[in-house]
């Protein structure tokens, strides 16, 4: 079993230009006590957004660790893949996110409900999990129900996970297993039925990303009860716990958030519940490097400012478009955006203010915010022109990168 540390990092960087940034703001939490293990995760889907290939990512993430001495693990995440997929990213990956959303819902087998429900009788009529007030009542209606939804998926997880075995070898990498990308959350009691089937699969999962209740839009702030997140949290630690425990799962499996960057209400919350039970933690920020990129043009003035404004304007122009793969998880107010033409007229100080994800900030505007996020596309067709800029202005944009990441993210989640 790979040794995969109690908190990781994702993060995601579409250009691979941010690598060295990223690492630094992780060294910084290291330096404070916390040791951070950095995850370089960039999905199938980015990858044919931007014309890139796995290989890049590994590259980006060798070069920022040599140039930089870290001596300690790190990882680069195939990001949300299927077995379709897959074999794009085996060879120079050693962390599998195995997304099997899609598959929740479809019909399992008769055979393989059967065995499931034979493997179940094991666990009595009812489950009392230590912290938790309600035990589980397990019967033959809950135990259908549970297969109903999820044990196709997680079916199809043991093929996707056997399929990399065999290739990279039993303990050569780290699984995460992944169901976040649907409408309906799972509660803890659906969690318990998920990790017994991941069990049963002789899956080592390292960590699971669970869909919580509310919404976890791309860069920007948690939305929903927050005092519900936190009860369905907690008892997803312990659900976790117990699992370990009873079915065998690795001793380091640890919840995954998604979409985790600025969920800046919700981070004190999850900060609390890991140091009340002494647990890890995984939170991946994919596209917020993207955003601090073109925010470090922004200030950077002249030319810089001109490609920002350049790539709002398409943007805006093409926004059903490059909304359309992400529609789930944004929610933007059309009557809020400004126009192409008032964004012509801002100073880079008022962009990156609009930009960036100050909250309770005058300029700060989320729904402009979201449609940049999805909008790298429209830097990608800028080609050259676009990075380019991006090793011409390194230095203040690499700044923007460590600043998120550390004082926004990484000291509100560990409380530095």
């Amino acid at each position: 079993m790979m040794e995969f540390g109690k908190y990781s990092f994702g993060v995601g960087d579409r250009f691979n230009h941010e690598g060295q940034a990223q690492l630094r703001a992780l060294i910084k939490a290291n330096k404070k006590g916390i040791a951070v293990t950095p995850v370089w995760n960039k999905s199938n889907r980015e990858h044919d957004i931007v014309h890139s290939e796995p290989l890049g990512t590994r590259e980006e993430a060798d070069a920022a660790v040599k140039a930089l001495a870290w001596e300690n693990p790190y990882f680069v995440d195939a990001d949300h893949i299927n077995l379709g997929n897959v074999d794009r990213f085996i060879e120079p990956s050693n962390f599998f996110t195995l997304d099997v959303a899609m598959y929740i819902g479809n019909e399992a087998s008769v055979e393989d409900v059967a065995a499931f429900k034979e493997t179940c009788k094991l666990l009595g009529d009812v489950v009392t999990i230590p912290g938790i007030e309600e035990p589980i009542q397990i019967t033959k209606e809950l135990l259908e129900d549970v297969a109903g939804k999820y044990l196709a998926a997680i079916k199809e997880a043991g093929k996707i996970y056997r399929h990399i075995e065999t290739v990279k070898g039993k303990g050569n990498f780290v699984t995460e297993v992944s169901m976040d990308e649907v409408e309906a959350p799972q509660t803890p009691v659906d969690m318990f039925f998920i990790l017994k089937m991941i069990a049963n699969e002789n899956i080592p999962a390292q960590t699971i990303a669970p869909k919580f209740t509310g919404r976890f839009n791309k860069g920007v702030d948690y939305v929903g009860d927050a005092e519900q997140f936190a009860k369905e949290f907690e008892q997803d630690v312990l659900v976790i716990d117990y699992a370990v425990k009873e079915f065998g799962l690795p001793a380091d499996l640890k919840l995954s958030v998604h979409s985790g960057s600025d969920k800046f209400t919700i981070y004190p919350i999850m900060a609390d519940i890991i140091k009340k039970y002494d647990k890890g933690l995984h939170v991946k920020t994919a596209g917020t490097t993207w955003l601090e990129e073109v925010i470090g043009l922004a200030v950077s003035g002249d030319e810089g400012l001109v490609v920002a404004k350049e790539i709002y304007k398409k943007a805006l122009n093409r926004k059903d478009e490059l909304c359309a793969p992400y529609a789930d998880v944004i929610d933007i107010d059309d009557s809020k955006l400004p126009t192409a033409e008032e964004v012509e007229g801002w100073a880079g100080e008022k962009f990156g203010n609009t930009l960036r994800h100050i909250p309770g900030h005058a300029d700060y505007n989320p729904n402009f915010r979201q449609l940049i996020h999805v909008g790298y596309k429209v830097a990608a067709e800028m080609g050259e022109r676009y990075t380019g800029l991006l090793k011409k202005y390194a230095d203040v944009v690499g700044a923007c990168v460590e600043e998120n990441i550390y004082d926004r993210h990484l000291k509100r989640l560990f409380d530095l």
